[in-house]
């Protein structure tokens, strides 16, 4: 298996006083040391105009940025909201990263789900979906062909004759593409153009287990023209991820964190968030069963392997909010580098094939 971080650039308001700047320098330092210690990903994502989430306007211009500040570890955004960008843009820009990074780039993509931002941008939010459905033909022609004429209903665009998409990345025929689903039609989508699949954080492992199984059968349907994403048919897991030396050390130090942050994500400022996290009980011992992987080592182990094992998970995106405080943050995360990716290293178990 594999394993990568999600950074949301969220800020904690009260040790990063407003305007919190504070956040970058902070989230910086723990994708350097997830570098150093040996995560294969970390992914940056990308989020509008509130300090109640991310502050992360351009997650290309961060990524760019982490290209040098990094030596091994693959650059991802988790995602690029598909709806509020121009495709033509997202292609060139995947392409750059893909150089400044030395094919270290991976690009996730996804619909959105807060309100609040396609309202700032004018962006129709109920309509998301359909506009991501028509940029992703557009970008992905681009990404094999580097020419396209299209006129649709959300863009026009022509580059052709003597000019193409430029540069050209380094991975071919693109960096690997994921998708973040979680309704029936994002995931359909995802497997017909063969692209790999994020799955929520808050969905309970039965719920992921029939995702990834629709997502798996629906492979089926890539065209032959789609099947060389260097991430198709690879399923992404997102968990909050909380480890400590004992069971009841990890709940004493994450269970405000992690029920404050389940609260905002109960509330309205997420009504498109994918799935639901009623579903995610309330309280954290009930969490603790299908959810969130909080614990002792042993107890994270046991949960990673039934995510890959039951749910089907090739790699798994470890996220956790900032109200720990850096030092706790960088301790749990030591403890899952050295204590859990060995279990899940050279164990023999083969890389799943997809035709």
């Amino acid at each position: 298996m594999e394993f990568g971080i999600l950074f949301t650039s969220h800020p904690n308001t009260e040790a990063e006083p407003y305007p919190h700047r504070g956040v970058h320098a902070r989230v910086t330092a723990q994708i350097v040391r997830a570098d150093e210690i040996g995560f294969d990903y970390a992914w940056v994502a990308e989020h509008h105009f509130s300090n109640e989430y991310g502050i992360m306007p351009d997650v290309f211009v961060y990524a760019a940025y982490l290209a040098a500040q990094t030596k091994r570890i693959k650059l991802g955004t988790a995602v690029v909201t598909l709806p509020l960008a121009n495709p033509l843009r997202v292609a060139e820009n995947a392409a750059f990263l893909d150089i400044l990074s030395n094919g270290r780039f991976v690009l996730g993509l996804g619909s959105g789900y807060r309100q609040y931002e396609f309202e700032g941008f004018g962006i129709d939010f109920e309509g998301r979906r359909d506009i991501q459905e028509e940029a992703v033909p557009v970008l992905l022609d681009l990404l094999h062909n580097k020419r396209i004429t299209h006129k649709g209903k959300h863009f026009t665009a022509m580059v052709d004759g003597e000019y193409e998409l430029f540069p050209h990345s380094i991975q071919q025929p693109h960096p690997p593409i994921f998708l973040a689903g979680a309704t029936e039609r994002s995931i359909a989508v995802a497997a017909r153009y063969g692209f790999g699949l994020m799955l929520s954080s808050w969905t309970p492992f039965a719920g992921l287990a029939k995702q990834v199984a629709h997502y798996r059968k629906t492979l089926d349907e890539t065209p032959e023209k789609w099947r060389r994403n260097g991430s198709r048919g690879h399923v992404d897991v997102a968990r909050w991820v909380y480890v400590a030396e004992t069971d009841a050390k990890a709940k004493r130090e994450s269970e405000e964190g992690i029920m404050k942050n389940l609260h905002h994500f109960s509330s309205g400022h997420t009504s498109g968030y994918l799935g639901t996290v009623a579903s995610a009980g309330g309280d954290y011992d009930s969490m603790t069963k299908d959810i969130i992987l909080h614990g002792s080592p042993a107890t994270v182990v046991e949960k990673v392997q039934i995510l890959r094992d039951q749910v089907g998970a090739d790699s798994v995106m470890l996220h956790y909010p900032p109200w720990y405080g850096q030092q706790k943050a960088l301790a749990s995360l030591e403890l899952f580098a050295s204590e859990v990716i060995p279990k899940f290293k050279d164990s023999g178990t083969a890389k799943r094939k997809t035709a």
